[in-house]
């Protein structure tokens, strides 16, 4: 008998390993240390002014006089906060000014959310005018609105008072919210809407069962935005709050530039005090502002 011929079995060749090439990953490497190159010298261009204003907040006229605004403190000198503190009433500049962010930011951010869903949800006629309306009135400059606001308030008895801010900035701020919230709301699944109105869903109960918890993440960084963006206005409470009690931080800071007692360490130790709560508010939100704007760029 004739043995079995047995015929090898065939073993395909081995596919070829891919590697990455080390050039490519090299030139990634780069890049990124160009990168953070670039935010180590953005954050430290914005934190010199800041450490150079608190160096001089905690020195003595003398000090600085002798030595210059870049040198270190020979001691310990608070005299220039407390005389800060005392001079302008800081606590009543600081209540005003929460009271008047903290109000512009709440109120504008709902006017923006009923604005922006009568226009994207709504979808009304002409939304696209109606949307390019309000981004223009965000680049008018307030030099060019102050005085018929002025003169309005005079006429319904709103001078000097802090409403006045309040009701011009929730428009202004508005303006902005309304521009931006549009735009989100104008790309709003139409099935999610059509299956809320089969369910007997009102259009009130649409907005704030269906509509608000999608957009909750960019009213919240709108909300922290206009109370900054209020804080630190300037201009307008100038001119329409001219009473010391009813003046904010920003103003009642620049008021004492011409006062003669006022030296440069003083004025550094309340730019210091001022600036201060607006830098707390923004580090106990910081984790709400990270997720509202990561939520608005994954959709």
């Amino acid at each position: 008998m004739t043995a079995p011929t047995v015929t090898p079995p065939v073993i395909p060749p081995a596919a070829p390993v891919l590697t990455s090439r080390p050039d490519a990953r090299h030139h990634r490497g780069t890049a990124r240390w160009f990168v953070l190159l670039g935010a180590v010298v953005v954050a430290v261009l914005i934190l010199v002014p800041f450490l150079i204003m608190a160096l001089n907040a905690f020195k003595s006229p003398t000090d600085y006089s002798q030595n210059g605004p870049l040198s270190w403190p020979t001691s310990f000198y608070t005299d220039g906060v407390t005389a800060f503190w005392t001079r302008v009433n800081f606590p009543e500049k600081l209540w005003n000014s929460i009271f008047i962010s903290g109000i512009v930011a709440l109120l504008g951010t709902l006017l923006s959310l009923l604005n922006a869903y009568a226009i994207g949800v709504g979808r009304i006629k002409g939304r696209l005018w109606v949307v390019t309306l309000f981004l223009l009135a965000t680049m008018l400059p307030q030099e060019s609105l102050i005085y018929p606001l002025f003169t309005m308030a005079q006429n319904v008895g709103l001078s000097n008072s802090p409403w006045s801010v309040i009701i011009i900035f929730t428009v202004i701020q508005s303006a902005f919210g309304t521009y931006l919230l549009s735009s989100v709301l104008g790309t709003f699944p139409p099935a999610l809407l059509e299956a809320a109105a089969l369910d007997g869903a009102s259009r009130w109960q649409v907005l704030w069962r269906v509509v608000f918890p999608v957009v909750r993440p960019t009213l919240s960084v709108l909300l922290i935005f206009f109370f900054i963006w209020t804080w630190n206005e300037f201009f307008i409470p100038l001119v329409m709050l001219t009473s010391n009690s009813t003046q904010t931080i920003p103003v009642a800071l620049a008021s004492l530039q011409g006062d003669r007692m006022m030296d440069a360490p003083t004025t550094n130790a309340g730019a210091l005090i001022s600036l201060l709560p607006a830098v707390l508010f923004f580090l106990l939100f910081q984790r709400t502002l990270t997720r509202g704007v990561t939520a608005g760029a994954v959709k």
